[in-house]
């Protein structure tokens, strides 16, 4: 699943949803490689109805179909100002982490590997929807892009369409695909999800 390096991300479309879904195709074939599901227990999903979202904790699990295990679990905690995503692994080690930056006109995360040194910054444009990947030497690593979905689904829905490219030299670093990839999720979690 981490030997692409294009990721076309389409989040399910839904009215009232408690958990979010997603499907995650080659945009090249436009063959689905994968889907990202919400787990979110059922306590949190009765609070989503009164308190936004954005401020509980909940767990996205990306898998080839959604029968087989996670290749990977993005999870965030409760959060007030500054939120922090870690990303894992199918064995459960942690890969390393999203931390939000409190002041930033189209968001973005500081991101860190499991030592705890930020390797990368993940920034936006000042609409929000173009984000670009750079190494600690301010090289671009890859970009996650918000796609146009339409009138009628931008106004009336909170779903919303990324494609994740990773730069060719970057291609073969699993890590750095599955850092793009659950950046690309998290930039919804965190920005966009109401």
């Amino acid at each position: 699943m981490f030997n692409q390096t294009q990721y076309f991300v389409k989040e399910h479309v839904g009215i009232l949803k408690l958990t979010d879904t997603y499907d995650i195709f080659d945009p090249a074939s436009g063959r689905q490689i994968g889907v990202a599901k919400e787990k979110v227990p059922g306590l949190m999903q009765l609070l989503r109805l009164l308190v936004n979202k954005r401020m509980l904790p909940t767990s996205v699990e990306i898998k080839e179909t959604p029968e087989s295990p996670p290749h990977l679990t993005i999870k965030r905690g409760f959060t007030l100002l500054q939120s922090k995503i870690t990303v894992h692994a199918a064995d459960g080690r942690m890969i390393g982490y999203f931390k939000s930056k409190l002041f930033s006109f189209g968001g973005g995360f500081h991101v860190f590997d499991a030592a705890n040194r930020q390797v990368a910054d993940v920034k936006g444009n000042w609409k929000g929807w173009d984000f670009k990947m750079l190494a600690s030497d301010g090289g671009e690593m890859g970009t996650v892009t918000k796609k146009w979905a339409g009138l009628g689904k931008e106004l009336f829905t909170s779903a919303d369409n990324y494609m994740i490219d990773i730069r060719p030299e970057y291609a073969g670093n699993e890590t750095v695909v599955a850092l793009l990839l659950a950046a690309g999720l998290a930039i919804d979690i965190v920005f966009k999800e109401k």
